[in-house]
């Protein structure tokens, strides 16, 4: 009977123990300053809606380049480090690799006051290649930075040699079934993460309970804000992007898009955003990655899909291989 109780304690505790916040979880000011890249960080300066902001980017050039050029625009719980491994592979093939965080991202500002829009956010990243004379680039675009690539793309048709989504949010409109919340609503609800919190959303919504150390790394940059001074200023810029998404879907101008595109698409994917705010019926119906692909590929005239079964939100984090391979294939056709 002890022995029983034991364990009954232990399936109780155990969960709790594993994601109670590690020691070395240290404090990151608003714009990672202590925190270091893969490769070097340049800044641009922008002036945008009446103040000076700094937009952080990573330019790194290959030895052997190829003249061609490839931009990676992150999601919304990342940064431009988490390309790192995906950079290595590319510039091994050639390829230049522009990799910018967004304002609001990252090393990037966070400023106290701005109007959220993925134009602004795409504004301001033209105005970067611009910078650095990049002329003609293909476009990956992860989660969030699905949609912002969907939006450079059908801006800036012309500079977009072709775009890659890899699982990105937005194929659906989320408005649709989620009720409104306010951004101050937003901002009390980031106030609230923590360690543990953010963990619970990674292990359950990206890697479907299995979790390996290389993803410490991504929960750690976050929850290291919430230690932080700065961590309301993060927040507010945190809460504003949520209603940029739920806001301006781009999932009605899929078929606008003119270039060559591929999907990459983990089927396993459940993301969606505002799950917890809808009842246990609609949320069985919202984040179907396995269908939302294919229904993606028949909006996007002449698109590719590249379906990989059993990997979730980040396959460039979770089956590096299997995402590698049909984007260097894609980007050589």
């Amino acid at each position: 009977m002890k022995w029983r109780n034991w364990i009954l304690t232990m399936l109780i505790i155990w969960p709790l123990m594993a994601m109670a916040q590690p020691d070395k979880i240290k404090p990151l000011d608003a714009m990672l300053t202590d925190y270091r890249y893969p490769y070097p960080v340049s800044y641009l300066d922008l002036h945008i809606q009446n103040q000076d902001l700094k937009m952080a980017y990573m330019d790194v050039m290959p030895a052997n380049y190829n003249h061609k050029n490839i931009m990676l625009l992150h999601g919304k719980n990342f940064n431009g480090a988490y390309w790192g491994q995906t950079i290595k592979a590319l510039t091994a093939k050639g390829y230049r690799v522009i990799v910018p965080d967004q304002i609001g991202f990252g090393k990037s500002s966070k400023p106290a006051h701005f109007q959220y829009s993925f134009q602004q956010l795409a504004s301001n990243t033209k105005a970067l290649l611009d910078h650095i004379g990049v002329k003609h680039t293909a476009v990956l675009g992860h989660s969030m930075g699905g949609m912002l690539a969907t939006r450079f793309a059908l801006m800036y048709p012309q500079v977009t040699d072709k775009l890659i989504l890899e699982n990105p949010i937005g194929l659906e409109d989320y408005k649709l079934k989620v009720p409104y919340k306010s951004i101050t609503w937003w901002y009390q609800n980031e106030l609230k993460k923590s360690y543990a919190s953010i963990r619970k959303y990674m292990l359950g919504s990206y890697y479907a309970g299995h979790w390996k150390p290389a993803y410490d790394e991504w929960v750690n940059i976050l929850a290291g804000w919430t230690q932080s001074k700065d961590y309301p200023v993060v927040a507010w810029n945190s809460a504003l992007t949520y209603d940029m998404i739920f806001t301006q879907p781009v999932v009605y101008e899929f078929k606008n898009i003119k270039c060559p595109t591929l999907l990459i698409i983990g089927t396993r994917d459940r993301t969606a955003l505002g799950k917890p705010l809808v009842s246990d019926s609609v949320r069985a119906t919202m984040g179907l990655y396995n269908k939302l692909g294919k229904e993606t590929q028949a909006k996007i005239p002449g698109s590719k899909l590249v379906e990989i079964p059993g990997i979730g939100h980040l396959p460039h984090i979770e089956a590096f291989p299997k995402f590698i391979r049909p984007l260097e294939n894609f980007l050589r056709e």
